[in-house]
């Protein structure tokens, strides 16, 4: 399974007497970087909440949400030991000091520490309801992140066969020239020798040692090889992550590219290199987003 490092995910349940909201996203990172806010009542369990993402995204900078509000209204308590002892001071007062009205309802309540509202962490719940939440916004998350990774490998796909067709040219240019340069050799020398006997020994070993580092067909050979393996990297079934192994195949191409391009002595050849070495560049960009 080819996953892309960006994607997004999100759940929702229940945890205690508090509705939970899960969001996750991911963009490329190239390594596992967790970025999580909970609420005050969850904060405890964070080290959980870690560790369940690390098992779900192996790569990636990863940021993990969650939003609480109580199920229902909540209701208001009333502190009825400190309402009656503000109310019995309240009227020790007014007589103590001949103050005018009485002690009412509204004085009392507007006192502060009488009327309080549950907190989140009064709401009850535990770790283990809020990480199923979160394992159901990871698994969105990875579903997400395989249906881009699908769309990333077919635009990969194409690139390669683009990249396969070049390389056809430049094999089938590859001798061509050679014989060029080997006939244009020959009539420098003859135009040099001005008439005089050449050596047609010392002739053919020169065109031989032109010919040998000239040659391209190991570096066809092994860049041919490179597309091999990173074709059965994308299909590999084995749901391991793919994207280093893909970016160091993408670096020994781009290396038989340019020794390829430094032997070509071509402008047909090198023409072929520079277009090679732009669709390796798109590859890449494309295999920097893939897990």
């Amino acid at each position: 399974m080819i996953r892309s490092m960006t994607g997004y995910g999100q759940a929702e349940g229940t945890v205690g007497m508090l509705r939970v909201h899960v969001d996750v996203r991911t963009v490329n990172h190239r390594f596992f970087s967790p970025s999580i806010k909970l609420p005050g009542a969850f904060g405890r369990w964070e080290t959980e909440v870690r560790e369940v993402m690390r098992l779900k995204v192996s790569r990636g900078h990863v940021t993990l949400t969650v939003r609480s509000e109580r199920v229902a209204e909540a209701s208001v308590a009333i502190d009825e030991a400190r309402f009656a002892a503000i109310a019995a001071q309240l009227r020790s007062l007014h007589e103590r000091y001949g103050l005018s009205g009485g002690v009412d309802l509204a004085s009392v309540l507007r006192m502060p520490d009488v009327m309080a509202a549950p907190r989140d962490d009064d709401e009850g719940g535990t770790s283990a309801e809020l990480l199923a939440i979160v394992d159901q916004a990871l698994d969105a998350l990875t579903k997400s992140r395989a249906d881009e990774g699908e769309r990333l490998a077919t635009v990969l796909r194409q690139r390669l066969e683009v990249i396969d067709g070049a390389l056809g040219r430049i094999g089938a240019r590859a001798p061509e020239r050679l014989i060029a340069h080997r006939d244009r050799l020959r009539e420098s020398v003859r135009v040099l020798a001005d008439g005089l006997t050449i050596d047609e020994t010392r002739l053919a070993q020169e065109i031989a040692l032109l010919a040998d580092r000239m040659d391209v067909a190991e570096e066809l050979d092994r860049f041919r090889s490179h597309l091999v393996a990173f074709r059965a990297a994308l299909d590999d079934s084995a749901g391991e992550p793919i994207g280093k192994r893909l970016g160091f195949v993408l670096q020994e191409m781009l290396r038989e590219a340019n020794t390829t391009g430094s032997k070509a002595a071509d402008s047909a050849i090198l023409h072929e290199v520079v277009g090679l070495k732009e669709e390796l560049e798109r590859i890449r960009e494309q295999v920097e987003n893939l897990e």
